[in-house]
């Protein structure tokens, strides 16, 4: 066993912590005022460039400029003062800018400074055991998660599904039909929809505004649909594979949307869920993966989860036995890992009736 950190290393990791968070404060700033956009799109600037082309304050402009530079984020000129210009370089670019990348993480700042902004309430839900709504962390949660998501879904989700072979076959075929529940902003249904042209598919959500985002993405002239709903009343023998993206350990009530997605498979098909590749077993210390996943377990998935009466309460780190135990009680008969890598922080299983 190692030997137990001492008070220095114990404050020097929060002291690196505290410096993280700064630095993803000062990141969702740069994100939602539209810096980091204006010094990849229109070049390198100085405050009063950014603060004009922005139509922000120059001070704080120069304020975030210097301690961008000084965080290492932005390289800067030899010019003094308000001469000195600060440059966006093309791997920060990419990281902060660029939503088609798998590495677009500006929405990760968003999903963290949307919590914080909870905090009050997050503090008066641990103490009494309520919760804190999808709907109260708004906008920067809703959007964050969807703009996060989005390059993988649209870039490699195709690719990753044909390495299940038995799932994708049967969906292939003129009239399958498609159900992608709990599908947010829709760009998994949308990724699903250009695998699958021949495939009917139809993504369900309970949250009214994240359908109408979801619709607004995939455009007018999108064969996919939309329909706010709560999977729960999945229509009947309908489909011939359900998905679940990152969905089933936000449910309040898993069981109850899993039996539904059950009965409303056509013979031979299956539901497959994609959720967080956690650990098999809680076994501390954990990875980067289960740091992160208890992070957001801690801020936003469990409180929204809580939110509800009755709640399953599952938390962001659902691990395999949870699922496996959901997937019975609501009358499948096989649970199995399907061999889907390399596709993010996310497992993919098939869940038979």
């Amino acid at each position: 066993m190692d030997p137990e950190p001492d008070a220095d290393a114990v404050a020097e990791r929060i002291l690196n912590a505290a410096l993280g968070t700064m630095d993803i404060l000062a990141i969702h700033l740069g994100d939602r005022l539209g810096w980091y956009r204006s010094l990849a799109e229109d070049g390198p600037a100085t405050p009063a460039d950014l603060a004009q082309r922005t139509g922000t304050s120059e001070r704080y402009a120069r304020e975030w400029l210097e301690q961008q530079a000084i965080t290492g984020l932005l390289t800067s000129s030899d010019d003094d003062g308000a001469t000195r210009r600060f440059h966006l370089p093309s791997a920060a670019a990419e990281v902060l800018t660029d939503r088609n990348s798998l590495s677009y993480l500006a929405p990760l700042a968003r999903m963290l400074a949307g919590a914080a902004v909870q905090l009050p309430a997050l503090q008066n839900a641990y103490r009494n055991g309520a919760g804190v709504s999808w709907q109260e962390f708004g906008d920067d949660a809703r959007e964050s998660q969807a703009d996060m998501n989005r390059p993988w879904f649209e870039r490699e989700l195709a690719n990753a599904l044909r390495q299940a072979p038995g799932v994708t076959s049967r969906l292939q075929v003129p009239q399958a039909s498609i159900a992608d529940i709990g599908c947010g902003a829709g760009w998994s249904t949308i990724a699903l929809g250009r695998a699958f042209p021949a495939a009917k598919v139809i993504g369900f959500d309970i949250d009214a505004e994240s359908i109408d985002l979801a619709r607004a993405n995939a455009g007018p002239e999108s064969a996919v649909e939309f329909q706010h709903i709560d999977a729960a009343g999945l229509p009947e023998e309908q489909f011939d594979a359900v998905f679940a993206f990152e969905c089933i350990h936000d449910m309040p009530y898993p069981v109850d949307v899993l039996s539904a997605a059950r009965r409303s498979l056509r013979p031979g098909g299956s539901v497959i869920v994609m959720d967080e590749a956690v650990a098999e077993f809680f076994i501390p210390p954990g990875d980067e993966v289960e740091r992160l996943m208890y992070g957001f377990s801690l801020l936003v998935c469990l409180p929204d989860g809580l939110s509800h009466p009755d709640s399953a309460a599952t938390g962001t780190v659902m691990r395999p036995e949870t699922l496996r135990r959901y997937a019975g009680a609501a009358g499948f008969s096989g649970v199995r890992v399907l061999p889907i890598e390399g596709f993010g922080f996310f497992r993919f299983y098939e869940l038979t009736p």
